[in-house]
């Protein structure tokens, strides 16, 4: 039953693909649509998620958030040592030409964390029907947005279609790996509460340092608010749903 479910978990993430290709010129709603959703995501799912899953402190202050900071720190580093070996630091175009291994970088951490929404369904299984099905629930809404974004993050830093689209199958059949693994292997709560914390603090920056400027560069436009509140809302109910359903 677990991989029955990531199966439908990987059409909804080529559906989410699908939309994000469909746009058109419409980019920049999309593109705010897209923030929100990664905040959305960030605030009600990975990090309450992280903070759960791992219990452990470093000077009173929980490893998680810890991990979510050098997140944060990790891609802004990444950006500017880039920025500073190219030259082009002033050059941020629309799709951020000569970037493409930060969007490279981004798609493959959503690859990884799908693999691991996949791994949650096979574990929830291990624990009961009850608890697996609702785990399922929650990673079949969520991979919508994961497909969206992983189309969208990696065509944004200037990576051709093809390699979109490639990037989005392998987001595509992560779930299905993770279920797989998730029924056969036993991995401590506290390694993968790290790992959720570290992936949050990422998707904050991209959100908010880039996504959301891009967003507002050339349609500094009030439908494009109205889209990242939408993908915030959006997410706050896909965690409202998912949490009623434990």
């Amino acid at each position: 039953m677990a991989i029955l479910l990531s199966l439908v978990s990987m059409l909804s993430t080529l559906f989410g693909g699908w939309v994000a290709i469909r746009v058109g010129d419409r980019k920049h709603l999309v593109l705010g649509l897209s923030a929100g959703v990664l905040l959305g995501v960030v605030a009600f799912e990975l990090m309450p998620e992280a903070l759960e899953q791992s219990g452990q402190l470093v000077a009173g202050v929980p490893a998680a958030l810890i991990a979510a900071v050098i997140g944060f720190l990790s891609i802004h580093i990444i950006e500017r040592a880039v920025a500073l070996h190219t030259g082009h630091e002033h050059e941020f175009g629309s799709h951020r030409h000569g970037f493409e291994s930060v969007g490279l970088l981004a798609a493959a951490g959503l690859i990884f964390h799908s693999m691991l929404d996949g791994f949650g369904i096979g574990v929830g299984y291990q624990a009961g029907a009850a608890v697996g099905l609702s785990v399922a629930i929650a990673v079949i809404c969520h991979d919508f947005a994961d497909g969206f974004n992983t189309f969208t993050i990696s065509t944004l830093y200037g990576n051709a279609r093809r390699r979109a689209l490639t990037l989005l199958a392998l987001d595509a059949l992560a779930p299905v790996v993770g279920a797989v693994l998730g029924t056969l292997i036993k991995v401590p709560e506290d390694w993968i509460g790290l790992y959720l914390g570290y992936f949050a603090g990422f998707l904050l920056y991209l959100a908010t340092a880039d996504i959301l400027p891009e967003a507002h560069a050339d349609h500094p436009s009030r439908a494009t608010l109205a889209c990242t509140l939408l993908g915030v809302a959006a997410m706050f109910a896909v965690a409202a749903l998912s949490h009623g359903a434990h």
